[in-house]
């Protein structure tokens, strides 16, 4: 077969395989005795809610933020649409909605989180005195100095109140099931929209370590 052909049939059947209608049905978890909540962020998240709407056997409710224009039809989780690879309001409001969503579960409770590429820009709140403009400079910043996904990410969560494991935490004690669809070199969940929902090993001085590597400016309440 001819390179170019093979190559490209290759890349096709790379991209077919992570498609959600593929790979979501394959890992729904049981249905709970209590309610489920379905959250989530990123370029395919509002396509896995389509996709497990129609796989699930239970009555659910959630809300899913996704790039403008990559938005799918659900008639039971809410999509939200907002912009990437720089956070605007649209997102800082949708992830303040998923924080009231997942507040006064139970043990009883199930709580499907939906992650895929983009999602750390899709679901920016930031920490306690940081502004969404604090947020804007700082992701322009570590867009164009070169660090790496991880590093980015590093620096991402560190500054976050929802990244980082956070989202995890404020379901407790609802059960947390992730459903990731991966972009990063390595696939791991911390650096997949920088792990709302994966606890992190990495410190603060790791990413003050990052931010002085790369010469960028930080407002005092983020340093």
């Amino acid at each position: 077969m001819e390179p170019t052909r093979l190559l490209r049939k290759m890349f096709d059947a790379a991209v077919e395989a992570a498609q959600p209608t593929h790979c979501i049905p394959l890992f729904l978890p049981a249905a709970p005795s209590g309610r489920t909540i379905v959250i989530g962020a990123g370029k395919a998240s509002a396509e896995m809610a389509r996709v497990l709407e129609l796989h699930w056997p239970a009555p659910l409710t959630g809300l899913v933020v996704t790039r403008y224009g990559y938005a799918a039809p659900c008639t039971r989780i809410e999509i939200v649409e907002a912009a990437h690879p720089v956070p605007d309001q649209a997102g800082l409001d949708a992830a303040q909605r998923i924080l009231q969503l997942v507040q006064g579960l139970t043990a009883d409770d199930l709580v499907i989180c939906l992650i895929s590429g983009g999602g750390s820009a899709l679901m920016p709140l930031p920490a306690a005195g940081i502004t969404l403009a604090d947020k804007q400079a700082i992701n322009k910043a570590l867009l164009q100095c070169g660090a790496s996904i991880t590093e980015m990410n590093c620096v991402r969560r560190h500054l976050s109140a929802i990244k980082g494991g956070r989202l995890a935490a404020a379901c407790f004690p609802a059960r947390v099931v992730t459903l990731l669809i991966s972009d990063v070199p390595g696939d791991d969940p911390i650096d997949i929209a920088s792990g709302p929902t994966v606890g992190d090993a990495t410190t603060c001085a790791q990413a003050l370590d990052i931010v002085r590597r790369y010469g960028i400016t930080l407002p005092a309440a983020a340093r």
